[in-house]
């Protein structure tokens, strides 16, 4: 199992909408590298739901249903259904918090900021769970 981390606007699409429609499909991400780590994700891996702009925290957790595939309607995009499985109790791991701890400056989530999906490295997932995120 793997852990990735999927960025949304919670004004487009919130941890909230997720949770009341339990499953949804993951679809509208363009960018090169982000489809790279779409098309890595299989069943049962993990994503922290990420949410952008002034929120800057990881609100929730996620479990990615059946395998990853193109989106049939944009031959640059590429799709995968996500499963709600938690929210997180405020206050969330923010982008601030990390950025502060000077461990992580290398990840893809403080060295790219516009980067929509990303693959999670284990001891970033580590550090997440010693800080009491019940991932």
């Amino acid at each position: 199992m793997k852990y990735f981390l999927a960025k949304t606007d919670p004004e487009t699409y919130s941890i909230d909408a997720l949770e009341k429609e339990v499953t949804t499909i993951w679809n509208g991400v363009r960018s090169a590298q982000a489809v790279i780590f779409l098309k890595q994700m299989r069943a049962g891996d993990k994503v922290l739901i990420y949410h952008s702009q002034g929120q800057a925290s990881i609100v929730g957790l996620a479990e990615v249903v059946g395998d990853s595939r193109p989106d049939p309607e944009d031959t640059r995009s590429w799709l995968v259904d996500l499963k709600f499985i938690k929210k997180f109790e405020e206050p969330y791991i923010t982008l601030k918090q990390i950025k502060e701890t000077n461990k992580f400056n290398d990840i893809r989530l403080v060295k790219q900021g516009r980067l929509s999906t990303m693959d999670l490295p284990d001891n970033f997932v580590e550090y997440l769970k010693k800080q009491n995120l019940p991932i």
